[in-house]
């Protein structure tokens, strides 16, 4: 049982599917302070924080490792969840219209469904992601919600430790060459966000031999197509908003 309270506040935080319009007599206040992030398991960093997670590779050194974290346009409205595969250093983008849990477990399941399980275990063998509430539910993220097999694990990188996982901190410099920070990410569309990513994903990178991610990811998985990605041409590549073909708000 829970009280009527914690019922607002979860719709507020959207984890669950009610809204505001479905109770007529919700008294509105104006907020009086900043809103307090909700995490969906408070507990959810034991067993799974850093030291966990160095000592899950020391055991597993082959292990690739995919990082997760979100890119936040103008407070409150839509985010970008990034999902970086270290190795090759290639990332995924998605827009969401709220940073909820929810919303990254919906991404999830969205990948396991299009990659089968047997091809999304295999690249989402283990995942990192920082402390913010919207990954505070590792189960759902974790485990397949059918029938309860997993398919990844998920550990927390250290409070205020960014450079846990700077693979993905450093690829979102990419991204601010389009999107600069405070930019309302509500006038872009998923088709956007994938374009704005085939060219990030498509330019050449010293560390990787003058491959560029794209090649580097077909090479060791193939599965481009199934994630929805196509290589830009070496000679047409853009690192800036005029790829998406209009003028954008900043």
């Amino acid at each position: 049982m829970i009280s009527g309270r914690t019922v607002y506040r979860l719709i507020d935080d959207r984890v669950i599917s009610a809204m505001n319009m479905d109770l007529p007599r919700k008294v509105r206040f104006k907020p009086r302070r900043k809103k307090r992030e909700y995490k969906v398991d408070k507990r959810c960093r034991i067993g799974r924080d850093y030291g966990c997670f160095l000592r899950f590779l020391e055991e597993n050194p082959d292990t690739p490792v995919t990082e997760l974290d979100s890119v936040v346009g103008k407070t409150g409205g839509k985010v970008l969840l990034t999902i970086h595969f270290v190795k090759c250093e290639m990332m995924l983008a998605f827009l969401r219209d709220a940073n909820t849990a929810r919303s990254v477990s919906d991404v999830f399941d969205f990948l396991y469904r299009e990659l089968g399980d047997a091809e999304f275990e295999n690249i989402f063998r283990v995942c990192l992601a920082d402390n913010g509430s919207e990954f505070s539910n590792p189960m759902a993220i974790e485990f397949d919600p059918e029938d309860g097999v997993r398919r990844t694990r998920l550990y927390y990188c250290d409070p205020n430790a960014p450079f846990q996982k700077g693979s993905a901190e450093r690829n979102h410099e990419f991204i601010r060459c389009f999107i600069p920070k405070g930019v309302d990410l509500g006038q872009y569309t998923q088709d956007d966000i994938t374009l704005m990513m085939n060219h990030i994903n498509s330019y050449s990178r010293e560390s990787l031999g003058n491959k560029c991610p794209y090649d580097v990811f077909r090479f060791f998985y193939g599965l481009l197509k199934l994630l929805g990605c196509t290589t830009i041409p070496a000679q047409k590549v853009t690192l800036n908003k005029s790829v998406f073909g209009r003028d954008v708000t900043e």
